[in-house]
């Protein structure tokens, strides 16, 4: 006989695994039940509970990243309306609903109508961020609109008290809860644009159910927060509440605390921060005036440099500084032209002496040439001239017989003869 294999523990937990996770109607499921046993995980930020019935119960587990996003924060007891998907953890085969998103259960419809309303007044740019107002630094006055007997009045006056209680407060008592309160807070809003002269008005509850808030997500209060000259700040409920009061103000705090925070300066704050731009305000003034200083003194060269009285100075010592230099170059170049007229002078003479002496010298050697070839004074020697009674020279016998009458000239003077035939001279 053949032993039976059968399934270990792991494998028929992932079977069951495998079987859930092929059922389409267990990926996306809505549950309606009441929280017990509420455990919220320190560590790890995740939120452990059952959901339950009269006849039955399912553990679930809401993780962080999911949590954050939670509308509400369940206690045991809350009747809620959860989705998410069936899952098995396969190591002890716990089956567990995982839950993504949570609601109180009675707000499946006043969900609808938040979402509707929501999606019409954005469409006619109500919550649109040009439209929202900066607030002003420090409140002259502000205006409240919730119920006088309200932990949000207290917690108000409390804030605005402790940061500061110089800010006059005036307050515009509305129901903050139930069939006529949101009649009410639109009437505060337009009581407080009329008859207050308040430059932040807050309009604020504390926290509650969806049913307990949702006066603040009735249309007429959403208009009247749109169309307050009024700044309007919204602190409604607590940080993980938001109504359509919440998109059409200027403002959204999370809590009515908040919302005193944000309006309310703290009075250390503002002296600090007074204080920080006193000292700022003087650093600029300081350097403000450092500069124009430094411009006055630029100008102030600038302009001296360009005085005209100064210019003409300038042009006068310039003029005399090159009628100096022109008089020093005009008597230098005369020194120097009248030392160039002395040296040609000399060098002139010299040429000219040195040519006379020349010319002399030839005129001498010329007179000497002369002299040494003068026919006279060959006479000198003892040799005559005979020239015929009108001067011609006789240089033959025959012509001084010719001529008869002769002149013989001496080296000491002329002797006249006559010639004979016969050739004697008487």
């Amino acid at each position: 006989m053949s032993e039976t294999v059968g399934l270990t523990v792991s494998e028929l937990n992932l079977v069951i695994l495998e079987a859930l996770r092929k059922e389409p109607r267990l990926r996306s499921v809505t549950v309606r039940g009441e929280i017990s046993g509420f455990r919220h995980h320190a560590a790890s930020g995740h939120w452990y509970f059952s959901l339950k019935d009269p006849d039955a119960s399912v553990s679930c587990v809401m993780f962080r990243q999911n949590t954050f996003h939670s509308a509400i924060r369940p206690r045991d007891g809350d009747s809620v309306l959860v989705s998410g998907y069936v899952d098995l953890y396969p190591k002890t085969a716990s089956l567990q609903l995982y839950v993504l998103n949570m609601r109180p259960a009675g707000d499946g419809d006043l969900h609808a109508r938040f979402e509707e309303l929501k999606r019409r007044l954005n469409a006619e740019g109500l919550f649109d961020p040009a439209r929202k107002r900066i607030l002003p630094l420090v409140p002259r006055k502000v205006a409240v609109v919730t119920s006088g007997s309200g932990a949000a009045w207290h917690d108000i006056l409390n804030v605005s008290g402790l940061r500061n209680p110089s800010v006059p407060i005036v307050l515009i008592p509305a129901g903050v809860q139930g069939e006529r309160a949101a009649a009410e807070i639109a009437a505060g809003i337009r009581t407080a644009n009329e008859q207050t002269d308040a430059d932040v008005l807050i309009v604020a509850r504390g926290g509650g159910s969806a049913e307990d808030l949702w006066c603040f997500n009735e249309e007429i209060v959403a208009r009247a927060v749109a169309g307050s000259r009024i700044p309007v700040v919204s602190g409604v409920g607590h940080e993980i509440d938001t109504t359509i009061c919440d998109l059409a103000a200027d403002y959204r705090a999370s809590t009515p605390s908040n919302a005193a925070e944000v309006v309310f300066p703290d009075r250390k704050e503002l002296r600090g921060r007074t204080d920080g731009i006193r000292l700022a305000l003087r650093r600029a003034a300081e350097n403000r005036l450092n500069e124009a200083g430094y411009r006055v003194k630029n100008t102030y060269i600038r302009l001296a440099a360009v005085n005209p009285e100064k210019r003409i100075l300038r042009l006068v010592s310039g003029c005399a500084l090159q009628r100096t230099k022109l008089e020093h170059s005009m008597r230098k170049r005369l020194e120097e032209a009248d030392g160039l007229i002395g040296m040609a002078e000399i060098r002139l003479k010299n040429g000219v002496n040195r040519r006379a002496d020349a010319a002399d010298a030839a005129l001498i050697r010329m007179n000497e040439r002369l002299k040494a070839m003068n026919p006279l004074r060959v006479l000198e020697r003892g040799y005559t001239l005979v020239t015929d009674p009108e001067g011609r020279l006789l240089t033959a016998a025959e012509k001084a017989r010719e001529a008869g009458e002769i002149r013989i000239r001496f080296a000491d003077g002329n002797v006249a003869a006559s010639v004979r035939n016969d050739g004697s001279i008487t």
